[in-house]
């Protein structure tokens, strides 16, 4: 069962189901090193930082309130640029997944940001088992999904 859902509705603890749109933040350091992070329902799943938008957030406030809830990275009070790659994908939400989102959703549009940090700044998990930085072509290979891999490639 997942965390704050209802498996007799099939809607989470407000009520409301997910908005099948999300983004995906690239975090790397000036050498091009990507941190991933590892989910913790799904232990062989690497990722970048991602979430779903919530109510009428725009995809940019979206990237804020995620990279600060799974890292603790407050973007705007360290001074970083948050650069929006102007590069949406969509691809088929995992079968795993589907009760998440209303009946016959099937995709999420997905929308990629980079984020450029220092790699001493502390990493404070809050949804993740573990973190690591990894060299361009390593992230490509342990990231999950091919969206994020081929994000990894085009815009780090």
């Amino acid at each position: 069962m997942v965390k704050g859902h209802s498996q007799q509705t099939g809607t989470f603890k407000d009520g409301r189901y997910k908005r099948a749109e999300s983004v995906l933040v690239l975090i790397h350091d000036k050498d091009q090193h990507v941190l991933l992070l590892q989910r913790d329902d799904d232990p062989l799943f690497w990722q970048s930082v991602t979430g779903t938008m919530e109510g009428d957030e725009t995809p940019t406030e979206t990237a804020l309130r995620e990279v600060f809830e799974e890292t603790g990275i407050d973007i705007q009070a360290k001074g970083y640029q948050l650069v929006d790659c102007r590069h949406t994908s969509q691809y088929e939400i995992r079968e795993r997944w589907l009760h998440r989102y209303p009946p016959g959703t099937k995709f999420n549009t997905e929308y990629c940001f980079a984020l450029s940090v220092e790699r001493t700044d502390h990493i404070k998990l809050t949804e993740h088992l573990a973190f690591g930085w990894y060299s361009k072509e390593e992230a490509i290979k342990k990231a999950w999904s091919d969206s994020n891999k081929q994000a990894i490639e085009k815009f780090v």
